[in-house]
């Protein structure tokens, strides 16, 4: 399987601090208070979240967004944490996570994000390992 054409994994985590736009065109992006209250909890819990890499953002202009898509009604998506996990142990930062989750994959269809939205997470998962290998 060939990588994908965005940043190399083995970046640190964090380090994709750089312009919103250019991870990937169209993502509706919410601040942590946004988060927070989607979730229906504190600030800080979000922060945990996003440090525990059940969640990723990425930071612009100081403010730390993470992409609405992540977030389902009053929950975390069902598998996102799952498949996170996966890309960071393959060596994507958040900024190349964010981007393979949100970049159009015909075989399934649509995004693997929305593939999480639909609950249809094991292929997403599947996938994410075979990146990682």
């Amino acid at each position: 399987s060939s990588r994908p054409p965005w940043p190399e994994p083995g970046l640190p985590r964090g380090s994709g601090c750089g312009r919103l736009g250019r991870v990937v065109d169209g993502i509706e992006w919410l601040t942590v208070p946004d988060v927070a209250e989607r979730l229906g909890v504190p600030v800080t819990k979000v922060h945990q979240l996003l440090r525990d890499g059940a969640l990723a953002g990425l930071r612009e202009g100081g403010v730390l967004r993470v992409p609405a898509g992540f977030v389902r009604g009053d929950t975390v998506v069902k598998g996102l944490a799952g498949v996170l996990t996966l890309l960071h142990d393959g060596g994507y930062d958040d900024e190349a996570a964010i981007r393979w989750l949100h970049t159009p994959d015909e075989t399934l269809p649509g995004t693997p994000v929305q593939a999480l939205q639909a609950d249809r997470g094991r292929e997403v998962k599947r996938r994410a390992q075979a990146l990682a290998l």
